[in-house]
């Protein structure tokens, strides 16, 4: 699968020229933002870890067998990228123990920056954002294009797609959840069940915002949308009224798509009928959804871009600070402005 058939169209016109991203780890720099308070006791240890180079589960595994616990003692908000330099958090369930060692855990590749006692574990999904630091190397745009285009994402955001990094090398995930929804069943292993419900749903709803972008709709709420605000989970169908609600203009309150699962959708109106026609049109995955027992969730379409700056620290870099709700992708905003090469290359397109 095309990055075009996995995500959609752009939403700003064409790319503005190429550039290559992640040429090295530091390149790619992701802080989690944890609005969590932790009290300094109880039979919890959280770790501020700083990873290079280096997934989360594996980090995981590294920091229990430091520990002397099993990987199902240690728990994280979300799934950070391997080739990348990202400090997150960590929790070690350590009930009637004293702090572990965790030295034989570092290297290179791993520090732990800080330990906190708490009384909770850290959930799935506890974390608020995710700030980024990118550095985009050999630089093949004009300067300008590129400030006049920034400006207008600072205003108007980006498409809220999934990033084709969710859908496993040329759309891999997909075509192995599709097979299983052909068959009716699910994977035994956890990992990959949830791998794969997880691309499924992403891919469907890709291709919702894919069509709302193309009919100029996924930024104006519609009556029968469903609103939700940037960093809430609940939602409430749109009116005339809600239609014309200014936290909409201010990028605080935003039209949202579904994340199949159970039951109908709760949409009405034009709304309705797309999401309808979408479901249709891939009906082998949402029935496998519905079948694994995922509820039907809503996902805001529009990706406000928090603190958004950027310089260029030589002619060919361009550097982007930036914050994103947690779930949403960076690589997502970068495709806005140009097309990924791999380094050393100048002339094809990358898929991130």
């Amino acid at each position: 699968m095309t990055e075009q058939e996995l995500l959609g169209p752009r939403a700003s016109g064409e790319a503005l020229g190429t550039a290559v991203l992640k040429a090295v780890a530091d390149d790619f720099q992701v802080d989690e933002v944890l609005d969590i308070p932790l009290s300094g006791q109880g039979e919890h240890l959280w770790l501020w870890v700083e990873k290079r180079d280096l997934n989360t589960e594996e980090a995981a595994r590294r920091l229990a067998r430091a520990a002397g616990v099993p990987v199902r003692a240690i728990s994280y908000a979300g799934l950070k990228d391997r080739q990348a330099l990202t400090r997150q958090w960590f929790s070690l369930h350590l009930p009637g123990k004293a702090d572990p060692d965790l030295s034989r855990a570092e290297d290179a590749t791993l520090r732990v920056l800080k330990q906190v006692r708490h009384q909770r574990k850290l959930q799935r999904g506890a974390h608020s954002a995710n700030g980024f630091t990118l550095r985009l190397t050999g630089l093949g745009a004009d300067h300008k294009a590129l400030d006049q285009r920034l400006e207008s994402l600072k205003q108007h955001g980006v498409p809220n797609y999934f990033g084709s990094q969710r859908f496993g090398h040329l759309g891999g995930n997909v075509h192995d959840a599709l097979d299983w929804a052909t068959r009716k069943a699910l994977p035994e292993q956890r990992n990959v069940r949830s791998r794969l419900l997880s691309a499924a749903r992403s891919y469907v709803f890709n291709q919702l915002l894919a069509a709302r972008v193309a009919d100029g709709s996924w930024q104006r709420a519609q009556v029968g949308d469903l609103l939700a605000f940037t960093d809430s989970r609940s939602f409430f169908p749109a009116g005339e009224q809600e239609c014309s609600d200014p936290r909409l203009g201010i990028l605080d309150l935003h039209p949202t798509g579904p994340m199949w699962g159970e039951g109908p959708s709760p949409a009405g109106g034009a709304t309705l009928a797309l999401e309808t026609a979408i479901g249709a049109r891939n009906q082998a995955l949402c029935d496998w959804l519905a079948y694994a027992g995922m509820s039907h969730e809503r996902r805001i379409l529009r990706l406000p871009i928090g603190g958004l700056t950027w310089h260029y620290p030589e002619p060919d870099i361009l550097q982007l600070e930036f914050v994103l709700p947690a779930g949403c992708f960076a690589t997502v905003v970068v495709r806005e402005l140009v097309d990924l090469v791999p380094a050393g290359q100048t002339d094809s397109p990358c898929v991130f």
